[in-house]
């Protein structure tokens, strides 16, 4: 495939499908990377795959893409999400991007006794989520939710889906997750604050059937070190990177 930028858009993608981009999009394409018409891009919109188009129309507010052919399906990530705390903005930024190239369906932002900061744009850092995407050649943008209390949260917990609770008092303890969960298990990830867990919060979390408390290592992390590092131990036991 010959194209070199690639663009999440909203539109239905198949053969001779066209695409029109506005404003944004179209400032990004002809001002920013000087497309001309008849330049290859790479389309997709989490449903269809990825597809390659070519640009058709070309405007200083709009342009049109025709699509070509599918040059992948869609491939969806393993059934896990993430449950973290808002922390600053730059950090929080980076839990965004890392877990969508690491692979998880959806990011669930949660607020605690410690939570530092609960700035959260949940359009914003839907926006980011979808730029780590482009960047990193998935075709699946994760749901984000808005921010919501983990006692709320926790509260309205589905069945059958496991939460792995990243537990600090478990630093230093094997961090295998061999016996604690299986593949195919539908499963979350919970990051505690940059404060950490109330007092409260642990006895409510160890006390809820569905928990599994987890050990990340021999050190304790920051908060956004520690969505890195949870991912990964997840997805190289039991996710799609076996």
């Amino acid at each position: 495939m010959d194209a070199k930028v690639r663009l999440y858009v909203e539109q239905p993608l198949g053969a001779g499908q066209a695409v029109a981009v506005g404003p944004e999009q179209a400032t990004y394409l002809f001002a920013v990377m000087r497309l001309a018409v008849g330049t290859a891009v790479a389309l997709f919109n989490g449903v269809d795959g990825e597809w390659l188009a070519r640009v058709a129309d070309v405007g200083k507010r709009r342009g049109v893409l025709v699509c070509e052919t599918q040059t992948r399906p869609l491939a969806l990530p393993p059934d896990l999400w993430l449950l973290f705390s808002p922390i600053r903005k730059e950090r929080t930024n980076f839990i965004v991007e890392k877990a969508v190239e690491l692979g998880v369906a959806r990011l669930l932002p949660v607020t605690t006794r410690f939570t530092q900061s609960e700035r959260w744009r949940q359009d914003k850092q839907f926006a980011h989520a979808i730029e780590a995407a482009e960047q990193c050649g998935a075709t699946f943008v994760p749901r984000v939710d808005d921010v919501q209390p983990l006692d709320r949260r926790l509260a309205d917990w589905p069945e059958g889906r496991v939460l792995l609770w990243a537990d600090e008092a478990l630093a230093g303890r094997s961090s295998t997750l061999t016996g604690i969960i299986d593949a195919g298990t539908p499963s979350a990830i919970l990051i505690g604050p940059e404060g950490g867990f109330s007092d409260a919060e642990k006895t409510q979390l160890r006390a809820l059937p569905f928990v599994r408390p987890i050990s990340l290592g021999p050190r304790i992390l920051r908060a956004e070190t520690a969505a890195v590092a949870a991912l990964v131990l997840w997805q190289a036991a039991v996710g799609d990177w076996r």
